[in-house]
């Protein structure tokens, strides 16, 4: 889906609280209120759902925080009032209602890469050489299309963000 998000480079904001030297990984944690958010009991995964970036992904000029779409507020269903929209990695890494961000020294434990390591990897990326455990991610089926088509290296952004990755092992780090 191609989605006009508002919002502004999470550079910017990195760019204001200028990061220690040490700062190698930014965290993210989201909000988790039981008492509008019912199925936080449900057990399926540990709350809040916390996900992470290395320092140079979200200093990205296409890695934003957003607050907005279509032309208006984000609504609570959309991430209100913040979500992170990272468009070269799968959609899980767009942690939406975000109440708290932590510059860190190491790569922070990740709610799906806790819950299950062998199918969700820290980084992310659209990659269709690597297949998820239980489905091939070869190709896709866009919203409004009947047809499937190949999946694009990094989401169709590789021109734009294969740089941040150079010399690591795309297979070996999903």
């Amino acid at each position: 889906m191609v989605i006009p998000w508002a919002g502004f480079p999470l550079s910017r904001l990195l760019d204001q609280v200028e990061p220690m030297g040490s700062a190698r990984f930014v965290a993210f944690e989201t909000l988790a209120d039981a008492r509008r958010m019912p199925n936080l009991r449900s057990g399926v995964l540990d709350w809040p759902y916390v996900e992470g970036l290395r320092l140079d992904e979200a200093r990205h000029p296409l890695t934003l925080l957003a607050f907005g779409l279509y032309g208006a507020t984000l609504p609570p269903q959309n991430g209100a009032p913040l979500r992170l929209v990272v468009p070269w990695k799968y959609g899980f890494k767009g942690i939406k209602s975000i109440i708290r961000i932590h510059l860190v020294e190491t790569m922070p434990a990740t709610t799906w890469n806790r819950s299950s390591p062998h199918e969700y990897g820290f980084y992310s990326n659209v990659n269709p050489e690597v297949d998820h455990p239980r489905w091939s991610q070869r190709t896709e089926q866009r919203i409004g299309e009947s047809d499937r088509r190949d999946t694009l290296m990094f989401n169709g952004y590789a021109d734009q963000v294969a740089s941040l990755y150079s010399g690591l092992d795309l297979q070996a780090n999903f």
